[in-house]
Order: structure tokens, then sequence, then C-alpha cells
């Protein structure tokens, strides 16, 4: 549970009087679990209707202990599970009327477990612009340098698959080890020329007539996607000499 700060006065401090807290000691209160968290990222969710400050008259925001929780659950979600805003606003809202919905699971499914199933068929595991922006915490030109490299792709409509927002948090952790996107380019292009190898096998079998056939063809495709993601891994462990948990 996130543990909100206590005294203090003026603005950026919690409101004694009130119980209720600027957005600065909301920024601090989240940013131990949340290290990437900002102000504009807070106002973004505020503006998507994720959570809803009081104003003070002279039109500060000021948050309760429920708002920062709620943004806590948020911020997670959006980390954990890659959930789209609009996909966690309905979650959220739902539980606060009593309703006991699962979680939608449209994130990265790990080894062995079956692709989940969409919480509101394919749309819903889509993300907007924006919302990919404010979930890995990037600017529009960070961004649009990614889309140079080839290693964040929107679909056809302008917005991005819930692997999108995979990638784009990897990006950003390598970044914190001085891995700038440019560096990425090599591994986008051998990504390019394993999805390429599965193609070619699998190809007779989505030129195929037979309906079964085709839906055969696109188990293949998983299962040596599967394969070569393990090599992949499995070959970088060998040559930098470690073993991952």
């Amino acid at each position: 549970m996130l543990q909100t700060p206590s005294g203090g006065a003026g603005h950026g401090t919690t409101a004694a009087d009130s119980g209720l807290m600027s957005i600065g000691a909301v920024l601090n209160a989240l940013r131990d679990e949340f290290p990437d968290i900002t102000i504009s990222k807070i106002r973004f969710l505020e503006s998507e209707g994720l959570v809803e400050p009081r104003r003070t008259p002279a039109g500060y925001r000021k948050f309760s202990a429920h708002d920062v929780e709620r943004l806590g659950q948020v911020l997670r979600m959006q980390r954990d599970h890659y959930l789209p805003l609009k996909v966690i606003r309905e979650h959220l809202d739902a539980m606060e009327r009593g309703e006991g919905v699962p979680l939608p699971t449209l994130g990265r499914q790990r080894d062995g477990e079956p692709a989940p199933e969409p919480a509101e068929g394919p749309a819903a595991a889509r993300i907007g612009r924006e919302e990919l922006l404010a979930a890995v915490g990037i600017d529009e030109q960070e961004l649009k340098e990614w889309e140079s490299y080839g290693l964040v792709t929107p679909l056809s409509d302008g917005v991005y698959d819930a692997e999108s927002v995979t990638v784009a948090s990897l990006v950003v952790q390598l970044g914190r080890f001085g891995i700038e996107p440019r560096h990425l380019r090599v591994m986008k292009a051998a990504a390019d020329r394993e999805a390429g190898l599965v193609d070619q096998v699998v190809a007779p079998l989505k030129r195929h007539r037979n309906p079964q056939t085709r839906a055969h063809a696109e188990a293949r495709t998983k299962e040596l996607a599967g394969l070569a993601v393990k090599l992949h891994a499995a070959l970088v462990q060998t040559a930098l000499g470690v073993r991952l948990p």
C-alpha cells in the first residue's frame, strides 16, 4: 500500500487541515514504486478520467488517499499487464461498484501459457499514441526516433498493439544502462531475419485453400516463434557466459 506523507504546509505538501495532498506530494508518494512517474503523467491520467482530484479556489489539485491508491493501481496495471487506459478505467470503475470482475490480461504471455482472450474483442488489445507515451513515460520526439529505427510500429489505423508497449518498456529499461535506441537496430534486424525464416517455413501452409490448414499455419507460426525466442535467449546467455533464472 502507498504511504501518504503527513505534515508540512504550502504547495507541494500535504494539506494538514483537510487530509488532502498536492500533486507534488502525490509525486513523492508514488516515486518509490514508480521512479519514472512525472507530474505531467499524473495530469494526463487525470485528463483520461482515471482520477478526479478536488480543486482549491485557486485551481490547485488536491488528492485524497483514495486518489493516490487508485493512481498506484493504474500505474501497476500499465506496468505489469500493459493494459490500455480505457480497459483499466472500466475495470477500476467496476471494482468500485462492487462487481467482482477479473483483471483482463492483454500483455505478453509467459512461456507455456495459452494466449489470453481479449476482454473486448481485438480492439481491447490496442492502445492509442498518447496512451503509449504515458504508459512508458516518453515524449513524442523519442517515440518518433524509435519508429524511425523500426523498434515500434503503429498499426494501419495509427494505434499500437499490446506488444508495442512491451517493446517500448524494454527500450526504456535498456536506456537506463546507456543502451540507446540506435544501438538496438542490430537487434531489430536480427528479429526481422528470424521472422523471415519462420515465415518461409509456414508460407506454403498459409497459401493453402483449406481453412484448417491455414489455421494450422498460425499455430505452427506461434510454435516456431516461441522456439526462435528461446534459442535467441540461449545464444545470448552462452555468448555472455551468464545464466538467467
